[in-house]
């Protein structure tokens, strides 16, 4: 296989702007960049036309899958690097994660680019932006999901790992109550499940019930269903924390 194929779906918006640039220099430090048959606008497999986003372009549209998976190699690339080093052990644990999340073949040539990447300087604003602005709150969420599950590959998430990631979540326009729910589901404390379902140890048990209900909708794997699924299976995860946290509050609370 290619290492053009790994996406294994249509590329759309990332191949403009700091992303597509990221991209092209990683691909074209692997030698094979732009092949006869296959380039930088030709990456998916479902679609065989050359495309590339308006200068003008900025709605957002649908996430495809080969664009989530290039947001996420490019910004894992800058969490792993947060403490300033980056050693094999690190990319060992990427590369395993990598694994779980597409299996080993499309793991390998993910991590192909994603080595090349690592070796970039990355604007992790500008990246920011050019996700933030085309791709829906929903995907933006399990991408803030992902860089967690990856930061915590080795046990825990180190505080320069979460420090990074508050910073992206922030770019993303990633409201507060969102991350720290998302946070929460990689710590154990006293008010995870609290904070999991955005609420306070003052709640009410109407309240739980309700903000359980808000947010099992807000994290439903179907939201995702669009990236395929090995995203749609890293939802179902995020969701079964939300579904954990309201079983703890049902016990503790005794309703």
């Amino acid at each position: 296989m290619s290492v053009f194929k790994w996406i294994g779906a249509t590329v759309g918006w990332s191949l403009g702007g700091p992303l597509g640039a990221i991209l092209g220099l990683a691909l074209g430090s692997l030698g094979d960049a732009f092949s006869k048959e296959e380039n930088l606008f030709n990456l998916g497999e479902g679609d065989k036309k050359k495309r590339r986003p308006s200068p003008n372009y900025s709605y957002r549209n649908q996430t495809q899958p080969g664009d989530f998976e290039v947001s996420l190699l490019v910004l894992a690339s800058v969490v792993i690097k947060a403490d300033g080093k980056q050693d094999q052990r690190e990319l060992d644990l990427v590369r395993m994660q990598f694994v779980k999340l597409y299996g080993k073949e499309r793991a390998n040539n993910a991590f192909k680019v994603f080595k090349e990447i690592s070796k970039q300087q990355i604007s992790t604003r500008q990246v920011c932006l050019q996700i933030q602005q085309r791709m829906e709150h929903a995907s933006r969420l399990q991408l803030v999901h992902f860089l967690f599950d990856i930061a915590k590959a080795d046990g825990e998430v180190h505080e320069s790992e979460e420090s990074q990631i508050h910073t992206i979540a922030g770019y993303l326009n990633i409201s507060y109550r969102d991350y720290e729910s998302i946070k929460a589901m990689f710590y154990n404390s006293s008010n995870s499940a609290y904070k999991i379902l955005e609420i306070t140890p003052e709640a009410s048990v109407d309240e739980i019930k309700k903000a359980y209900r808000r947010m099992a909708k807000k994290y439903h794997p179907d939201k995702v269903e669009h990236l395929g699924e090995a995203h749609k299976k890293g939802a179902e995860a995020k969701f079964k924390e939300v579904l954990k946290a309201y079983e703890q509050l049902q016990k503790e609370r005794g309703f």
